[in-house]
C-alpha cells in the first residue's frame, strides 16, 4: 500500500511508519517539524520525507497527487501552546481542510483521524465516557480546533475513521505527565502529581488498532483507549521503579483544581468489538520501555494540551 502520514515524525506517526514499512509499505510523511523529531524516522527505501506545513495547500495537493496515497493517516496537529489559537486554525482546521480537498481531489479510498478526548470536556458528563455523549470542546483551542477537523471529516463524504484517544503513551512521547516525570527526577527537580486518575494506553497497542483501520477495518468514530483508569500517583510509582529511584519523602499529592476531572475513562467496547482489539501492555511494561529510551535519546522540553508543564510536573492532558 501507499501511505500517506501527516504529522509522521511525531508521536504516533513516526511508530506507524514504523509499523508500516517493517510489513513493507510505501510511506510518504509530511511534517514541519514543530514537535517531530528527525530521529524519530530512520531512513527507509520506502519512505520518503517531505518538510513542509499541511496549512500549504499546495504542498499537500502535490504530495497527495504525485504519491497517489491508499490511505491517508492525518496525525498532524498543532498543540504545545495553548496560547497559539491561530497556528492552531492554521494546521488542525484548515490543514484539515486541505487534506480532506486534496483527498478528495485525487480519489484516495480513506482518511484515518486522530481526535482528542477533550473534545468531551475538561469534565465529561459521564464515566466512562462513550460515543454517545455530545461533544463539548469549548475548553481549550486544542479542543475546539480538533473537533472543527473532524466534523469537516465527517461530511466530506469520504470513507473515515477517527479515533477519539485516551492518554497514549510510550517512546517519543514529549505531551503529558510521564516525560515530565523523567525529565525533573532526572534533571533533581522537584514533583507533585495531583490527585486525579487518566485511561493510559501504550503506543504500540495503539498501533496495533490503527493498522487494522489503514487496511480497511472501521468505519466512523471510536475510542482507543483501555478501558481501565490509573492514578497519577500509580504512573509516578513506577516512573520511580523503572529509574530505581528511591525518594527520602513520598511525593506530593495535591488535590485537582475545579476545573480538572478525577478520572476521564474512555469505553473502549465498539473498538473491541469492531476491531476484535485489545490491549496487551501493562503499565509496568510500558513505563519501562518508555524510560529505556528517555534514557537513549533524551528530553529537552514537555508539553501538555493545556500549558506547558516545565515548571508545573504532574498535570495530566
Amino acid at each position: 500500500m501507499n501511505v500517506l502520514i501527516t504529522g509522521g515524525a511525531g508521536f504516533v506517526g513516526s511508530h506507524l511508519a514504523d509499523r508500516l514499512l517493517k510489513r513493507g509499505d510505501n510511506v510518504l510523511v509530511i511534517d514541519n517539524f514543530a514537535t517531530g523529531r528527525r530521529d524519530n524516522l530512520a531512513p527507509h527505501k520506502n519512505l520518503e520525507i517531505i518538510e513542509n506545513t499541511i496549512a500549504n495547500p499546495e504542498a499537500v495537493n502535490r504530495s497527495v497527487e504525485s504519491f497517489k496515497p491508499d490511505v491517508i493517516v492525518h496525525a498532524a496537529a498543532s498543540y504545545k501552546d495553548p496560547e497559539a489559537w491561530v497556528e492552531d486554525v492554521e494546521t488542525n482546521v484548515r490543514g484539515t481542510v486541505n487534506v480532506v480537498r486534496a483527498a478528495k481531489r485525487h480519489g484516495v479510498k480513506r482518511i484515518i483521524y486522530f481526535q482528542t478526548a477533550l473534545c468531551y470536556g475538561l469534565i465529561p458528563a459521564e464515566q466512562p465516557v462513550t460515543l454517545s455523549l455530545p461533544n463539548d470542546p469549548a475548553n481549550s483551542s486544542y479542543a475546539i480546533s480538533k473537533t472543527a477537523g473532524e466534523d469537516y471529516i465527517k461530511i466530506s463524504g469520504l470513507d473515515y475513521v477517527s479515533f477519539r484517544l485516551a492518554n497514549a503513551y510510550g517512546p517519543r512521547n514529549i505531551s503529558g505527565p510521564l516525560p515530565t516525570f523523567y525529565h525533573r527526577l532526572t534533571n533533581d527537580k522537584p514533583c507533585f502529581v495531583m490527585d486525579t486518575r487518566r485511561d493510559f494506553i501504550f503506543i504500540e497497542d495503539l498501533i496495533d488498532c490503527v493498522e487494522l483501520a489503514v487496511d480497511g477495518k472501521g468505519d466512523g468514530v471510536f475510542h482507543i483507549s483501555s478501558g481501565s483508569d490509573f492514578s497519577i500517583k500509580e504512573l509516578f510509582d513506577e516512573t520511580l521503579s523503572a529509574l530505581n529511584i528511591t525518594l527520602d519523602e513520598e511525593v506530593e499529592v495535591r488535590d485537582r483544581n475545579p476545573d480538572d476531572a478525577f478520572t476521564i475513562l474512555l469505553d473502549p467496547s465498539r473498538t473491541n468489538e469492531v476491531f476484535n482489539w485489545k490491549v496487551k501492555t501493562a503499565l509496568k511494561d510500558g513505563v519501562k520501555k518508555t524510560i529505556e529510551y528517555y534514557r537513549e535519546y533524551g528530553i529537552t522540553q514537555t508539553f501538555t494540551h493545556l500549558k506547558q508543564t516545565e515548571e508545573a510536573a504532574a498535570e495530566p492532558a
